[in-house]
């Protein structure tokens, strides 16, 4: 199914002028600091658009956006809510296809009233990353005593629908919620940085050790970053839609296990895409990846 409109006039209809989300701003710090705006979109389905983060914090890091403005996820319909779920299902096997592993992190700052619940901007958007966090991140946010709870579309919309601000945390298969009222700006990017490094043992580059946006984006090793993970993402992509075009026409033929050489390989698929949220059993909706200009 062909995309509906494209992420920049999907925005245009009811954005926030002054959202750096939303147009006219929207790629505009792509620009400052001369990487691709809405050519660097790997994916889109009208209403939600997966792009690179601007500041990666890891290879692989990527934002899925909302097209028109919504103050965060606490925000959406139940449809909405689950057709998000869907893309994060596609992100994991996208990172199958590009870094050999599906398991990911995710996590999304949901602001009650304006830069609340240290979001820096009131756009929804989820991080997404491919690697294991250890439960790293869940541990320093209890240690801080926000202690979360299993987190549904109504236990997120209900935190705002009340004004109050959340953390969403998605680390080693459950997805909780945790209250977010006074935490420092851009919180969960310091603790994604803390707790990855903790796993992996990595040394920090000294030009992208720190966590906030703002400090790193357009230095050579963040662009380099924002580079990577477009090039090896896109590529996933393309690898992605040809199996799920193979899989399409292996039920056409009678032959839904495709093979016994990919029999194995498309239950993995089928077992992945059933975890973590009760929408990803559902029919996905198209999403098909933006061509390369």
């Amino acid at each position: 199914m062909a995309r509906q409109e494209t992420p920049r006039a999907a925005g245009a209809e009811k954005g926030e002028r002054d959202c750096v989300l939303c147009p006219p701003l929207r790629f505009r710090l792509n620009e400052m600091a001369d990487l691709p705006g809405e050519s660097a979109v790997l994916a889109d389905d009208g209403g939600l658009f997966l792009m690179p983060d601007l500041a990666p914090l890891a290879d692989g890091h990527v934002l899925l956006v909302t097209a028109l403005h919504h103050q965060c996820a606490g925000a959406f319909e139940e449809e909405l809510w689950e057709r998000a779920w869907r893309w994060r299902h596609r992100v994991g096997r996208i990172y199958r296809a590009a870094y050999g592993r599906e398991d990911l992190v995710m996590f999304e700052h949901g602001p009650g009233t304006p830069q609340g619940g240290g979001a820096c901007v009131d756009h929804a958007h989820w991080h997404l990353l491919p690697h294991s966090s250890g439960g790293g991140m869940r541990a320093l946010l209890e240690e801080r005593g926000l202690g979360g709870r299993a987190a549904t579309w109504e236990s997120v919309r209900e935190y705002f629908r009340t004004g109050r601000s959340y953390l969403l945390l998605e680390e080693e298969g459950a997805v909780t919620v945790h209250p977010g009222e006074g935490v420092p700006s851009q919180y969960l990017r310091w603790a994604a940085k803390k707790a990855l490094g903790a796993q992996q043992g990595a040394a920090h580059d000294p030009e992208t050790q720190s966590w906030r946006w703002q400090e790193v984006f357009g230095l050579p090793a963040s662009r380099a970053r924002f580079l990577r993970t477009l090039e090896r993402l896109r590529a996933a992509m393309a690898q992605d839609e040809a199996e799920d075009e193979a899989e399409a026409e292996d039920e056409l033929r009678g032959d839904p296990e495709g093979g016994p050489d990919e029999g194995g390989h498309r239950d993995a698929r089928a077992a992945a895409h059933q975890k973590s949220s009760p929408a990803a059993s559902r029919s996905p909706n198209p999403i098909r990846s933006t061509p390369s200009p």
